[in-house]
């Protein structure tokens, strides 16, 4: 039997509130699918940077603190998978990614306000990457080269009303406990009509129905197990990454534009009949080169849940990460960068590793810097 592929074309100098009928940035259960395709059909998605054309290769840190953050992410779909129905799960085989095939450049910001040590980090940056063929560098990060790991950092299904009212209402109840959530908000949202500008969840947090996840393991060859909320699944992804550390620190990785591509299956009715309400994945192979999987050259540094002041937080990994990463920021200025650099790099080269959850009161968290990408 013939493979079908399908192919979402998009035209990457227009941002996507001039394709409105390629995409979305918003999370919503109304939203028209783009084609329908059969489980075991291949599919093409072109996607955008997750800046929305905002940022050029000409691009300042002055443009970085004038950035319009209600465009964020702009993502190409939804595909209607037919047969799938809610309770079923949802198998996404990533067969491929092609890095930014029109222009060859990507990017990592520290953008004002946004970023898990933004408190320590309130001045933008840029840095601009040159993408070669399985590795990126940078002026910006002189002697620094990174390994070829590309993911999608949104992948999602849509969710059902009820999830979607569900997720608003329980972010709108953090950020009033004085948590950081964006609620709804229809400035920049495309589609630009309603209800989907009013009601469409931002794409900023991951949640039930996957979407903004980060995880640099979902790479090619990796299969994701997403549960179903509406029939038909409406299938998006974009915000894709050249590379990633486990942490994303500063709120981006190695942005890209680029293509895409998928195989969709389906497990009927295993998500409800396995009480499964979180995306799960797999693989049989590293997710990357050995090297970089399981790095064989590292320097380490940890953190535990004390502040600066000396108080004692009893079990914050939060805190625990955020001293283990800028105990690594001050490692790395030891190495000739300075802080705005060091954040950088640790987004797109260092992982964070919880070390230990169970010696109470204070949790250890480290931060591991791959030194195979010092060149």
């Amino acid at each position: 039997m013939q493979v079908r592929e399908h192919v979402v074309e998009i035209d990457p100098s227009r941002p996507l509130a001039e394709e409105p009928d390629r995409g979305h940035n918003r999370w919503h259960e109304a939203l028209e699918p783009v084609l329908e395709v059969e489980p075991g059909d291949l599919v093409v998605y072109e996607t955008r940077d997750a800046f929305d054309g905002q940022l050029g290769p000409a691009s300042t840190s002055h443009d970085v603190g004038s950035l319009d953050l209600g465009p964020v992410h702009p993502l190409t779909g939804p595909v209607y998978v037919r047969g799938a129905e809610p309770g079923d799960l949802l198998e996404v085989e990533l067969v491929g990614i092609e890095a930014d095939p029109w222009e060859g450049w990507g990017y990592t910001v520290e953008v004002p306000g946004f970023g898990f040590l933004r408190d320590h980090f309130p001045e933008p940056y840029i840095v601009h990457w040159r993408l070669h063929e399985g590795y990126a560098e940078s002026e910006q990060l002189p002697g620094v080269r990174i390994r070829y790991n590309p993911h999608p950092g949104v992948f999602g299904v849509a969710p059902s009303a009820e999830l979607r009212r569900r997720a608003a209402e329980r972010e709108a109840e953090a950020a009033q406990r004085g948590g950081f959530a964006l609620p709804p908000d229809p400035d920049g949202a495309v589609p630009a009509g309603e209800p989907v500008a009013s009601e469409g969840l931002r794409t900023v947090p991951p949640r039930e129905n996957a979407g903004n996840i980060d995880i640099k393991q979902f790479s090619p060859g990796t299969t994701m197990l997403i549960p179903v909320h509406v029939e038909g699944a409406l299938v998006s992804t974009g915000d894709v990454h050249f590379a990633q550390g486990d942490c994303e620190a500063c709120g981006t990785a190695i942005e890209m534009r680029s293509r895409v591509r998928v195989r969709f299956g389906l497990r009927k009715g295993e998500a409800a009949r396995r009480g499964i309400r979180d995306l799960q994945f797999f693989r049989d192979t590293y997710f990357t080169a050995p090297e970089l999987a399981a790095p064989r050259r590292f320097y380490a540094t940890t953190g535990i849940c004390v502040e600066s002041g000396g108080a004692n937080r009893s079990e914050d990994l939060t805190l625990a990460a955020r001293n283990a990463l800028l105990n690594m920021i001050g490692h790395l200025e030891t190495r000739g960068f300075d802080r705005q650099q060091a954040y950088a790099l640790c987004s797109v080269a260092v992982d964070l590793r919880i070390s230990q959850t169970v010696d109470v009161p204070n949790l250890l968290v480290s931060a591991l810097l791959p030194l195979d990408i010092f060149v």
